[in-house]
């Protein structure tokens, strides 16, 4: 009996033991970055780090934490944040946010609350820590932008992982349930408030490849450029207005999409006149995109569903000959 009580005796010290060092390294480590990302020109600060959860984990809490890079214009402060592991697992974290932070980018600064949010995030083994795959909820999201209007929604779920045997390539799932636009949005496309406040359905699932893995140089040097992306669904519902996508785009170096995706929309003339209202197309090219659509429109036998391939190639999108508008730029900054 003395020998078993000595032998747990030894036990409980030596888990004591690994853990106190364990809470040393994850504050030095800790300390060390934001030292790095200093050193770099960030702006990078907390008031506190406390580490608990002996015996099991490691639970780190950041107080008054604010991080700002300023080659990228990118910034981001929270009363708090924590990160949340178990002892003999590291790899696999949850992080939690707070309900209210701000988020600053080159194009605005917004105001989030949330009543959840949090993230499930599993780390492959090595120093650079890449991402196998990771699981984000948030409940009751608020965005509010300080130059533009308050975009809300009751729930967003996030989901990525890693394709099996590629290191690059990422399969996401994304989710947006009752996704409100800004008021002065909906009122500035939709003068006669036919649509409702909320859309019925935003969702998307889609495999998009990088140029690298998603690690921690994406925060700490820059962001991982899309190389490559199959669309195997992304649907809007917004009253009676509908669109659906499909299809495949390869990404140059520029970041210009290259590929056809194929379009099918319900109440099409509806959208093309909101894209007027909203500024995105001239009356003119909105008149002239509007008389060819529903030539094709006409052939299928449902003036009011379109189904058409939009080809992307040399910066344009191309509906069949006709250049119908400026592709986007795919670049993460």
């Amino acid at each position: 009996m003395k020998r078993l009580l000595f032998v747990i005796l030894a036990a409980a010290l030596g888990w004591s033991g690994y853990w106190v060092v364990g809470v040393q390294g994850v504050k030095s480590g800790f300390a060390n970055w934001f030292g790095a990302r200093q050193a770099q020109g960030w702006a990078a600060e907390y008031a506190d780090l406390a580490v608990r959860g002996f015996p099991n984990r490691f639970d780190t809490t950041f107080t008054d934490l604010s991080l700002a890079d300023p080659a990228t214009g990118w910034a981001w402060e929270a009363p708090f944040f924590q990160i949340l592991a178990l002892s003999y697992k590291p790899n696999h974290v949850i992080a939690i946010w707070p309900d209210q932070q701000l988020l600053a980018t080159p194009g605005d600064k917004y105001d989030i609350t949330s009543a959840k949010m949090q993230a499930s995030l599993v780390l492959d083994a090595g120093i650079d820590l890449p991402l196998n795959r990771s699981n984000l909820a948030a409940d009751t999201v608020q965005v509010a932008a300080r130059e533009g209007g308050t975009t809300t929604m009751t729930a967003l779920r996030v989901a990525v992982q890693r394709v099996e045997s590629t290191k690059h390539t990422y399969r996401m799932a994304v989710t947006a349930d009752d996704l409100a636009p800004p008021l002065d949005f909906r009122t500035r496309i939709d003068a006669q408030g036919a649509l409702p406040r909320t859309l019925a359905a935003l969702r998307a699932d889609l495999t998009v490849s990088f140029d690298r893995q998603w690690d921690r140089s994406a925060i700490e040097q820059s962001r991982p450029q899309p190389t490559a992306l199959t669309l195997k669904l992304a649907e809007a519902r917004w009253g009676e207005l509908e669109l659906l996508a499909a299809g495949e785009l390869e990404i140059d170096t520029q970041g210009r999409p290259m590929g056809r995706l194929t379009v099918k929309a319900r109440n099409w003339r509806e959208m093309i006149q909101m894209a007027v209202a909203a500024g995105a197309l001239s009356q003119g090219i909105g008149d002239q995109i509007e008389n060819a659509l529903g030539m094709l429109a006409g052939l299928s036998g449902n003036p009011k569903t379109l189904d058409v391939p939009l080809d992307f190639r040399r910066g344009l999108i191309f509906l069949g000959p006709l250049p119908v508008g400026t592709a986007p730029i795919v670049r993460l900054r």
